[in-house]
C-alpha cells in the first residue's frame, strides 16, 4: 500500500511540473507577445484601415464613375445645343421672311417722284434740247436740256457731241465733274458747255459745222442712255477745231460755261 501511494504521488507530481514549465513558457511567450504585439496589432489594425481605405477609394472611384455617368449632362448639353440650333433656324427664317417682305415693299414704289424707282434717264424722248453759241466766254456753245416728261430724269456723266459727219466726240473736261448726278424734275433744265475752238488759233483741222447730234449716257459710263437729240445750229454754223471739248452735265449755266 505504501509503495502504491508513492507511485501515484510521483505520477501526479510530473504533470504538475510539466504544467508549471508550460506556464513559464506561456508567460515568456506572453511577455514576448506584449513587447512585439503592439506593433503586430498596429500592423493588423493598419492593414485593416488600409483595406478599408482601399475599399473606400474603390467606392469613391465607383461613385466618381457614376458622376462620369452623370456626365451624361454633356448629352443634355447637346440637347440644349439642338434647342439653340432650332431657335437659331427659326430666327433666321423669320429674318429672311421679313427681308423679303421689305424688299417687296421697297420695289412696290412710292409716290415720291425722286424715289430711284420712279426716275428715268434723260434723253431725246423726254426732253427738249437746244445748242446755242454764246458771246462769253469766246468760242463756247451752251447745251440746254429741259425735262418735258412727267417723271424726274437723271443726266449721267457728259453729253457725247457729234458735229456733222464726225465719227468721234470731243473729249470731256475732267475738272468739270460735279459732286452728284444732275437730276431734273419735270420743267427743270440742265446744262453742258462746249469749247468749240482755241481762242489763240492754236487748234488744228478747223472747219464749220452746221449740224450736231447730242447722245445721252446711261447709268454706266459709255452706255446708251436712249434716244439722241439733234438741236438746230445757227444757219451759218459753228467753227470747230481739234481743241474742242465738252463739260459734264451741270445744274447751272454758270458752271457749264466756266471751263
Amino acid at each position: 500500500m505504501r509503495t502504491f501511494r508513492i507511485a501515484r504521488s510521483t505520477r501526479v507530481a510530473r504533470p504538475a511540473r510539466l504544467l508549471a514549465a508550460t506556464g513559464v513558457a506561456l508567460a515568456a511567450l506572453a511577455l514576448t507577445a506584449c513587447d512585439n504585439g503592439m506593433g503586430t496589432r498596429d500592423e493588423g489594425s493598419s492593414g485593416g484601415s488600409t483595406s478599408t481605405s482601399q475599399n473606400t477609394g474603390s467606392s469613391g472611384t465607383t461613385t466618381g464613375g457614376s458622376t462620369t455617368t452623370g456626365g451624361s449632362t454633356t448629352t443634355g448639353g447637346s440637347t440644349t445645343d439642338k434647342a439653340s440650333s432650332k431657335t437659331s433656324t427659326g430666327t433666321g427664317t423669320g429674318t429672311n421672311k421679313n427681308s423679303t417682305t421689305g424688299g417687296t415693299s421697297g420695289t412696290s414704289g412710292t409716290d415720291d417722284p425722286f424715289d430711284p424707282a420712279n426716275r428715268v434717264t434723260c434723253n431725246g424722248s423726254n426732253t427738249t434740247v437746244t445748242a446755242q453759241p454764246v458771246s462769253r466766254p469766246l468760242n463756247h456753245m451752251l447745251i440746254t436740256v429741259k425735262n418735258t416728261g412727267s417723271k424726274v430724269c437723271d443726266l449721267y456723266y457728259n453729253p457725247s457731241v457729234r458735229f456733222g459727219e464726225a465719227q468721234s466726240a470731243p473729249p470731256v473736261i475732267e475738272e468739270s465733274q460735279p459732286q452728284a448726278v444732275v437730276t431734273l424734275a419735270p420743267g427743270e433744265s440742265g446744262y453742258a458747255g462746249v469749247l468749240l475752238s482755241s481762242a489763240d488759233g492754236s487748234g488744228e483741222n478747223g472747219l464749220t459745222e452746221k449740224t450736231v447730234t447730242i447722245h445721252f449716257q446711261g447709268r454706266e459710263s459709255g452706255s446708251d442712255g436712249g434716244a439722241p437729240a439733234s438741236p438746230a445750229l445757227p444757219a451759218k454754223g459753228v467753227y470747230v477745231d481739234s481743241s474742242a471739248a465738252v463739260t459734264y452735265w451741270q445744274s447751272t449755266v454758270e458752271d457749264a460755261l466756266k471751263y
